[in-house]
């Protein structure tokens, strides 16, 4: 499918990207079937956000199955037709997008290792370099069912705070970032975080801990100048894995 007349380039270019993270999410396996969600806000004054048609596997997300809505959960899109999308992750979405201007691309998964830290009391342990890049800059939200109730956005606002990223207990993960390229580099390190966790304890052994001044050296050194230079390269790394599927996704 190309580009319909109705959808501006802008829109177009901000959907193949946004396909395209859906894709790479479900190549690295960051999928639960049809749920879980990924958002980006359009650029423009109209405060509209895509999310995913529900009901479409990731690595089969095109353009064209993207649902543009506005922040009460209206679909506004008139190009694709009727959509149907998960409330669930409206809720979720649409209270980070309303309150964090500064995060325009928002990532949340249900993968193993996600749901198994979400449920340990300790929450991440400071026990890898990936771990380390959340040092200080880690959220948490206590569980209160499916998120379909518009109350808890507040709370999800409230507990998310300054940071970017958040365990959502009993849940999963949830993270943000200024574009498509920061937000799946944060989902990306916090899932490997969570992975060596659960490897770590499995193996029953004592665990060793960097000290305080070396976990507060090595948060502080994801943050450096190069930052997001390293991002964008990252991205585009990643998007060589399916370069072969770009007709496909952007259609």
């Amino acid at each position: 499918m190309s580009k319909p007349h109705a959808v501006s380039d802008t829109e177009w270019q901000a959907r193949c990207e946004l396909a395209a993270l859906y894709r790479l999410v479900a190549h690295f396996r960051m999928t639960d079937l049809i749920d879980t969600h990924i958002t980006l806000r359009i650029p423009g004054p109209e405060q509209h956000f895509l999310i995913n048609r529900y009901g479409v596997l990731f690595d089969r997300m095109c353009a064209s199955d993207l649902v543009r809505i506005d922040q009460h959960g209206n679909v506004v899109d008139q190009a694709f037709g009727e959509r149907r999308i998960n409330a669930a992750g409206f809720v979720i979405h649409s209270a980070i997008h309303t309150a964090r201007p500064d995060l325009h691309c928002v990532i949340h998964t249900h993968t193993a290792a996600g749901i198994a830290v979400s449920a340990q009391e300790q929450g991440l342990l400071p026990i890898s370099q990936h771990a380390l890049k959340f040092y200080g800059k880690l959220a948490y939200h206590q569980y209160e069912g499916i998120a379909l109730s518009l109350d808890e956005r507040e709370r999800l606002v409230a507990d998310l705070g300054p940071h970017k990223a958040m365990i959502l207990r009993n849940h999963g993960l949830l993270v943000g970032g200024a574009s498509v390229a920061e937000a799946f580099h944060e989902i990306h390190f916090l899932e490997r975080a969570c992975q060596a966790q659960v490897q770590a304890l499995a193996g029953g052994g004592k665990l060793v801990y960097p000290s305080e001044q070396v976990c507060r050296h090595t948060a502080e050194q994801f943050a450096r100048d190069d930052a997001a230079q390293i991002i964008s390269l990252s991205w585009n790394a990643a998007l060589t894995l399916i370069e072969d599927q770009r007709e496909s996704y952007c259609s």
